[in-house]
């Protein structure tokens, strides 16, 4: 077993006298694919969001292949590794899909200085640009704008933006949300693909219960902010304490 490549230690987000996310300690490991669910209001999306740093923790600590990363930016825990979907207003509205990609990948190639140059004969540029687009299956639309992409071919562009950029940890919240059913298949099969990756970790948001089944290496339950089970799917799935008292509807009912 790989050391724990990310950990929370009784990590906490308050919001005046709410407590999201209460005292939260766990740790994720390389090679796993971990769900975390939940019901509505659990605390869920703001673990997340304390992870990746969009919301400041109010208690406790995040800690980075050991490195407490509490403080720091969005940006630095990217630049450390620690990954998560773009926002897609985040990108250029009026450059093809393909020009979009390839600005990230210069990004991550250390080539930012060069982002307003021609890069069309950088080969290592395009090279891995064309790589990561054949992976999300999106070279048919090399040359669209990002606006005028389906939401299920936007959300393949997001994992492809995560894939160029390499990141330790990759951080996914409900990947399929509002997909077609055949764009779902594409989305889950490349977060498949970081099944058993030692140098991958990968934590998934996610409410279907299918999805989990065939992802999730392990799972946890939050509600009301409290870790209430971590374990193996199975076990936590068939647990009747878990579905009544903290799933309801959300899992034990798909």
């Amino acid at each position: 077993m790989h050391p724990a490549i990310l950990e929370t230690r009784n990590l906490t987000a308050r919001f005046g006298g709410h407590v999201a996310v209460d005292a939260v300690s766990c740790t994720f490991n390389p090679g796993e694919i971990t769900a975390i669910v939940g019901p509505n209001g659990a605390g869920k999306t703001t673990y997340f969001n304390v992870i990746s740093g969009q919301v400041p923790a109010s208690a406790g600590a995040v800690f980075l292949a050991g490195r407490d990363i509490t403080r720091w930016s969005v940006a630095r825990r990217a630049q450390a590794g620690l990954g998560r979907a773009f926002q897609l207003t985040n990108l250029f509205p009026n450059l093809s899909v393909f020009e979009n990609l390839r600005l990230v990948v210069q990004a991550r190639q250390r080539k930012g200085a060069r982002l307003l140059q021609r890069a069309d004969s950088d080969h290592s540029v395009l090279s891995a640009t064309q790589e990561v687009f054949e992976r999300v299956r999106l070279t048919p639309k090399a040359d669209q704008l990002v606006t005028e992409l389906t939401h299920g071919d936007q959300r393949k562009l997001e994992f492809g933006f995560l894939a160029a950029l390499d990141p330790v940890v990759f951080m996914f919240d409900e990947p399929t949300a509002g997909m077609s059913a055949d764009d779902a298949p594409v989305i889950l099969e490349m977060i498949a693909s970081l099944r058993g990756d030692p140098a991958k970790t990968v934590l998934l948001v996610e409410h279907k219960l299918d999805v989990i089944r065939t992802l999730a290496d392990r799972i946890i339950v939050l509600n009301n902010g409290v870790l209430a089970a971590d374990g193996a799917p199975a076990d936590v799935i068939a647990s009747d304490v878990v579905q009544d008292a903290y799933l309801g509807r959300t899992l034990a009912d798909v």
